[in-house]
């Protein structure tokens, strides 16, 4: 019990403490703090999946872009949806629901998009597996932009309601508990069991494929509920908010904390957010004793730079790999 308290407790503890001191601040750094909020729930989303399996995935960011879409647009005015996007699907261009029913459709549609991906690609390994799931991200950014019946294609939306950073903090611990309790379940066991020798594993009776793709259908569902909460946290929908930049950020996160530890993926994805805000901020001059401009695109380049040194000089990330607990005496 102990062990549980500590080792799900601090990334909680760390989620509430960045909910609270977000008050604080003005309005333009609390949206990066409720952004640091959602980055968190999406990196804890690949986690579940890539740190347990280590199996590269380049392709998540389609599914919190499914969550993004289905979020956004459901809760989005009927007769602004006739206006702006006639196109739509009957369904989606009459149906007004809350933002918590919204983060729970989305959550549903990344799992089910995360089964219907998985079903043919978890037989895959190493490198193909990751560019089968860049295809995949390939594709998924193509379809939003161009099937007119889904979304606003090449349009920016931009009436969706907005989520305070309370409901944020929540649903980023709920997406911490599911990936915990996960982890520490037989089913996460096994998939790490695959993870550190897949010949043995397969001797003790473990399907690969079948761990691979119950943890990629709930990596697919959590990563759909933090776009669900991404949509809300930005009050819009744009076409280049899910591609390359949003695959190539949230990747570093996981890196520079840990793959292989829920604490790393957390403890990454704040410190990454802090970086990637203070970086974002001197593009266009900060004040810190001085006056700091950078050149466009620092941001990007920084946050490459510090992925590549941590994976020569600690290839464990920040936590080497481990959780958070209390030293025994």
């Amino acid at each position: 019990m102990r062990r549980v308290v500590s080792e799900l407790g601090a990334p909680v503890i760390l989620v509430v403490a960045t909910a609270l001191i977000t008050g604080a601040f003005s309005q333009a750094h609390q949206l990066e703090f409720e952004n640091a909020l959602v980055m968190t729930a999406i990196v804890v989303a690949l986690y579940v999946f890539i740190g347990n399996s280590g199996v590269i995935s380049f392709g998540h960011v389609s599914f919190v872009a499914v969550g993004i879409y289905l979020g956004g647009i459901l809760t989005v005015d009927p007769q602004t949806k006739t206006f702006t996007m006639p196109g739509l699907f009957p369904y989606l261009r009459h149906t007004d629901i809350g933002i918590v029913p919204s983060l729970a459709l989305a959550a549903a549609a990344g799992g089910v998009y995360g089964l219907a991906v998985g079903l043919p690609l978890m037989r895959l390994s190493g490198l193909p597996a990751g560019i089968a799931t860049f295809a995949v991200l390939g594709i998924t950014a193509n379809v939003l932009y161009y099937w007119q019946k889904i979304g606003p294609t090449a349009q920016t939306l931009s009436d969706i309601p907005e989520a305070g950073r309370w409901t944020l903090a929540v649903a980023t611990i709920i997406t911490i508990a599911a990936a915990y309790g996960y982890q520490r379940s037989r089913f996460g066991r096994m998939l790490r069991a695959t993870r550190e020798d897949p010949a043995a594993a397969r001797a003790a009776g473990i399907s690969v494929y079948r761990q691979r793709l119950i943890a990629f259908t709930l990596s697919g569902a959590l990563a759909g509920l933090a776009g669900g909460l991404y949509v809300h946290q930005l009050g819009l929908i744009a076409p280049d908010l899910t591609y390359l930049d949003l695959t190539f950020v949230t990747l570093a996160m996981l890196v520079f904390g840990g793959v292989a530890s829920l604490w790393g993926a957390v403890l990454g994805a704040l410190a990454i957010s802090a970086l990637n805000s203070f970086l974002g901020d001197a593009e266009n001059t900060v004040h810190v004793g001085f006056r700091l401009t950078l050149p466009t695109g620092t941001r990007l380049v920084t946050i490459g730079a510090v992925m590549a040194l941590v994976i020569i000089l600690r290839p464990s990330g920040l936590t080497g790999g481990r959780e958070f607990g209390w030293r025994r005496r």
